[in-house]
């Protein structure tokens, strides 16, 4: 979250807290609305916050609800710094940025990439099922014993070569 700095990660995580809970009950403004913090990153040296948040948009309208949102949150960023200044109890507040959250639209992007994947191997699935070779079924050569090798051994003479037998 904020790198190193235990401390600088538990501000971080207070900051969102009173943030996202001073959004809805004591910022009541219409621009603001389905404005969701993703995250909130505190340098180590705790001077500045960086507000991540994302927006759950209207089709076709997205743009234009965004820019809103953002002038929103500038216009309220010093009432949610002194928000924050008062229940975290901190000497020093860190200044806020907001920074807009690309990486929910980029999932979707990836969710609707792997999705056609899916479906692109789907139909592999059944062109393979319907599928034939087209040559031999088995290519390669395999060495087959002959069969006829095997059989040959009635015509051949057994010699005894054992010469105690004949003296």
């Amino acid at each position: 979250m904020a790198g190193t700095n235990p401390r600088a990660a538990r501000i971080a995580a207070l900051i969102q807290r009173v943030i996202a809970s001073s959004m809805e009950a004591q910022l009541h403004d219409k621009r603001l609305a389905n404005v969701t913090i993703t995250e909130v990153r505190v340098t180590n040296d705790l001077q500045i916050a960086k507000v991540y948040w994302t927006q759950l948009g209207h089709e076709g309208h997205e743009q234009g609800e965004r820019r809103r949102a953002q002038q929103a949150l500038n216009q309220a960023k010093g009432r949610l710094r002194s928000l924050v200044g008062t229940k975290a109890g901190l000497r020093l507040t860190p200044q806020l940025e907001f920074i807009f959250d690309e990486v929910p639209g980029e999932a979707h992007e990836i969710e609707d990439i792997l999705a056609l994947a899916h479906k692109r191997d789907e139909e592999l699935a059944k062109s393979r099922a319907n599928a034939q070779y087209a040559g031999d079924a088995d290519p390669y050569k395999h060495d087959e014993p002959d069969d006829d090798d095997f059989d040959d051994d009635e015509d051949v003479e057994v010699e005894d070569w054992d010469d105690d037998d004949e003296a």
